[in-house]
């Protein structure tokens, strides 16, 4: 039995680059990448972050809970089909082609994949060139779908400040103001049992959820994770902080509906729709609460709002944050980036920076400028955009 598993294990690595998924997701992150580049430069006349920045720090914990839950599923007896795998599959990849992060939620992909799978017989029955399916647990998808729901949750807790993405927009005055996008992407690495195989069954309860069949296989698939907030009236990471809570919520609700569905088969078309309406339900929350806010990262009469701070110069080595206000410079009051760039010619090498923190208290910063250092020191501020075409 153990050679089974293990030549079954083997197998299963193998497929997952026969899954054009993964293909598509590294060219998503990459053109993802390449455009918001595109915008900094427009935006700011430099490139602010690299272009897989938003994958980055979450492929270590993708790979330990997508092994996690592998295992979890795995051990209680969870069997999804082929057709399952496909149509998930097609869908992250219809919905990413906006190349955004919006709807790469699990309450999107394995939502809309439910209901597809559902619908599918009622369609193919009238058009003779679709193939039929074979038997869906829908339980099982309404379970990953809860599950995928806390991997969403637990990135979202983990943004920090330095972590969000700038950019600028007009305002309802016709002014430019700045925002912050939080927004991550992942891979998760899962295996899924699947019928056909070399793998028996090794106790009297498993496999638990199983799709008929006597034999089973194991197939890696990778399991795409996205989020994107757009911020304007607040800091971006305690707004992230906030939604995770909601979001880490709303898991915990769908998963106990969809474990009740194992006994209830009805209770899954609840769960999903509970997973689909509440995540709409929390972006229409965050977007109403932001909209009603001031703008966060506006100048004040006190100087200029720090908008974004770029990695490795003088401001991110002194670290400057994102929200403190920039009053003097140099003994020089600060109202405009020209004041700013003025005021740190007239000392040389040398620089003195006053700021008003996120507590409302003044604090003092001084360094040496070194060669190659940004001649702003890497501070970014709400404004004109660098170039308006």
């Amino acid at each position: 039995m153990l050679q089974d598993w293990l030549l079954e294990f083997g197998k299963g690595i193998g497929k997952i680059f026969l899954n054009p998924l993964l293909y598509w997701s590294i060219v998503f992150i990459t053109l993802v990448g390449i455009r918001r580049i595109k915008q900094e430069r427009r935006d700011f006349g430099t490139k602010v972050f690299d272009i897989f920045s938003e994958w980055k720090g979450t492929i270590g914990f993708s790979i330990f809970i997508g092994l996690f839950y592998s295992v979890l599923t795995i051990a209680i007896g969870m069997v999804v089909t082929y057709d399952v795998l496909i149509i998930l599959s097609i869908v992250t990849i219809l919905l990413s082609l906006t190349l955004r992060f919006s709807f790469l939620s699990p309450s999107y992909t394995f939502g809309i994949t439910f209901f597809v799978l559902m619908l599918f017989p009622l369609v193919a029955d009238n058009v003779t060139f679709l193939p039929s399916l074979g038997e869906v647990n829908y339980s099982v998808i309404a379970i990953l779908l809860a599950l995928f729901l806390f991997v969403e949750a637990h990135f979202l807790s983990r943004i920090k400040i330095y972590e969000t993405y700038l950019g600028l927009e007009k305002g309802a005055r016709g002014s430019w103001i700045g925002k912050h996008l939080i927004k991550k992407f992942s891979i998760i690495p899962f295996f899924a049992l699947v019928p056909a195989g070399l793998i028996e069954p090794f106790a009297p309860y498993w496999p638990f959820l199983s799709i008929g069949g006597e034999n089973y296989a194991l197939v890696l698939i990778p399991v795409v994770l996205g989020f994107e907030f757009v911020v304007r009236g607040s800091m971006p990471y305690k707004t992230a902080n906030r939604i995770a809570l909601q979001l880490l919520a709303l898991a915990v609700l769908v998963l106990a509906i969809a474990i009740g569905s194992i006994f209830l088969p009805w209770l899954t078309i609840v769960a999903v729709i509970i997973a689909i309406i509440g995540r709409e339900v929390l972006n229409y929350r965050h977007r109403s609460k932001d909209n009603a806010r001031s703008y966060y990262f506006n100048h004040t009469n006190d100087g200029l709002k720090v908008l974004g701070v770029i990695p490795g110069s003088p401001a991110d080595r002194l670290q400057i944050l994102i929200g403190e206000t920039v009053m003097k410079v140099n003994g020089n009051r600060i109202q405009s980036e020209d004041d700013l760039y003025e005021a740190l010619q007239q000392t040389g090498s040398f620089f003195k920076v006053e700021l008003l923190d996120h507590n409302g208290e003044v604090r003092f910063i001084q360094s040496a400028m070194y060669e190659g250092d940004h001649h702003e020191l890497g501070l970014l501020f709400a404004g004109e955009p660098y170039r308006t075409n």
